[in-house]
Order: structure tokens, then C-alpha cells, then sequence
């Protein structure tokens, strides 16, 4: 069964409102924000930050993303470390003792996906990935557009 690209377009933009639905209710039964969830999955997955790469990532500014900083820090969910190379900067990284409370529904979400993912062929697993991997670099994109305009646009 073929399905229609306005199908998949249709599907994609459903999981997408779910997962930020699914996030929105995580952050408050965490008892954190939205953005520093955010935070947290960035640091997962790229690693330790600069406050300068986190303010990018998250589309805030340098005072947001220090105040965000500092409130995770003090919950033990983050630290700071000096920069290896640049001693002007400092590195924002997970902080090792940092424990979330166990979210049962979190890990159900999780297990889904690597089930669902393990029943697709190896030419299946390639196209949704390489899809994704496609659909993402486009979402950065238009995401880097807006900012440009938006720095390009008079103040005032």
C-alpha cells in the first residue's frame, strides 16, 4: 500500500504535536521547565556545551540561558566546567550524580520505538532514517532562516 506524501506529511506533523505533548507533560512531573528538559536532552545528545552553543540551540539569549543554567545547576541536574581550550568560556555538561525521578510512561514511550524500529527491514530502517535525517536538516535550515531575518529586521 502506497501512502500519499500528504499522508506522511500528515503523520509526521501528528507525532511531532504528541511529542511536545508527551515533553510538556514530562517537564511538569519533573517539576522543570520545558526549556530545560530541552537543555537536557541537547547535553544528552551532543555532549558538553558552551553557554554560547546552548543559547543557540535553544533560541535564547546569553542572560536566559544563564539564569537556565544556574536554576539546573542548583537542582544538580547540570555543571559547569572551565573550557579545555578558551578560558573565557565555560563548558555546560550533565552532572554526573544528577538523577531524574523514574517516568514508567517515559520508558514505555522508549521501548515502543526501539520495538517498533526493530520491526522494520533493513530497507525500511534506511528510509525512515534517511528520511528524518532529511526532514531534520530542514526543519535547521528554515530554523536558521527565521533567525537571520529576525536579526535582519530594524529595531525599533
Amino acid at each position: 500500500m502506497r501512502i500519499s506524501p500528504e499522508e506522511v506529511t500528515a503523520a509526521l506533523h501528528r507525532f511531532g504535536l504528541e511529542r511536545d505533548r508527551l515533553r510538556t507533560a514530562l517537564a511538569r512531573q519533573l517539576g522543570i521547565a520545558v526549556a530545560d528538559l530541552d537543555a537536557l536532552e541537547h547535553l544528552e545528545l551532543a555532549g558538553p556545551l558552551s553557554q554560547r552553543d546552548l543559547a543557540e540551540r535553544l533560541l535564547l539569549s546569553s542572560g536566559a540561558v544563564t539564569f537556565l543554567v544556574d536554576r539546573m545547576e542548583q537542582a544538580g541536574l547540570v555543571q559547569r566546567q572551565p573550557h579545555p581550550t578558551d578560558r573565557r568560556a565555560t563548558l555546560v555538561t550533565l552532572a554526573p550524580a544528577a538523577k531524574l525521578p523514574e517516568v514508567p510512561e517515559l520508558d514505555q514511550y522508549h521501548k515502543a520505538i526501539r520495538r517498533e524500529a526493530a520491526q522494520l527491514s533493513a530497507t525500511g530502517g534506511s528510509a525512515v532514517a534517511g528520511f528524518l535525517s532529511a526532514v531534520t536538516a530542514q526543519a535547521a535550515s528554515a530554523t536558521a532562516e527565521l533567525q537571520q531575518r529576525k536579526a535582519r529586521r530594524p529595531r525599533g
